[in-house]
């Protein structure tokens, strides 16, 4: 049987041990290659780019909306990809620039997003730590990111007709508190009361980062996709 993992890691890795051991044909896939370097030759690897990002509106515990569509290049703007375009940009670019299709998505996924705006990495890390050194390129991908994730938030707080809620999780709304912060100052009108001093320096810790009198709650909870996935794997396998 021929079964593939999606976002290794540790769990991932185990997982996949276990299913190979079983004469499973196992092919792993995850975003950082390094990760997944020690795996045994036995095991397919393959290594793909783009840090994905999106947002979701949930109602009474269903996915209404989500950011992404089609393909994760949809919605705000990610590590490498670009995020929503104007369909007439595809055709501009192709012809300006004489570019074909494949060479197009390779532009639109792998060198966009934080990366081609800044000029500097995909790594938000390395992007806070130039906006902090001055770089304006650097300050204008987080001016960028921060609007754009806004907008989203506005959109699905009228698809919802109000939000209880509002939830940081993953890479960026787990890690970055300057992220956070400039996301939810500039949304008062909905009644968030932001708790600055709360949100300060939290990584990867679930905590409410909201006033006790807001009316929407903020809150930073994180997740573990690897073993998320790896569960939904073992699940699917066991039925097959």
């Amino acid at each position: 049987m021929k079964i593939i993992l999606v976002g290794c890691g540790k769990v991932g890795t185990a997982l996949a041990r276990q299913l190979s051991e079983e004469g499973h044909n196992v092919t792993i896939i995850d975003t950082n290659k390094a990760r997944v370097e020690h795996i045994s030759e036995s095991y397919d690897v393959m290594g793909i780019t783009g840090n994905g990002s999106s947002i979701t509106a949930i109602k009474n515990g269903k996915v209404i909306d989500t950011s992404m569509g089609l393909t994760p290049l949809d919605g705000f703007m990610m590590g490498t990809r670009t995020g929503t375009l104007d369909p007439s940009v595809v055709t501009f670019i192709a012809e300006k620039e004489n570019l074909t299709p494949a060479q197009l998505s390779d532009l639109f996924n792998k060198k966009s997003g934080l990366l081609g705006i800044s000029g500097i990495s995909s790594d938000d890390r390395d992007i806070c730590k130039a906006e902090d050194e001055g770089d304006e390129r650097a300050h204008l991908a987080h001016e960028m990111l921060v609007y754009q994730i806004q907008k989203f938030i506005g959109s699905y707080v009228a698809a919802l007709n109000g939000v209880d809620a509002i939830v940081f999780t993953a890479g960026l709304g787990e890690n970055q508190d300057t992220l956070r912060e400039r996301i939810c100052t500039n949304m008062e009108y909905l009644g968030i009361k932001f708790d600055h001093e709360a949100n300060k320096g939290v990584r990867g810790k679930e905590k409410k980062i909201s006033a006790p009198d807001s009316k929407v709650a903020v809150y930073i909870v994180p997740t573990n996709e690897e073993l998320v996935i790896a569960r939904d794997t073992k699940a699917i396998v066991e039925k097959l």
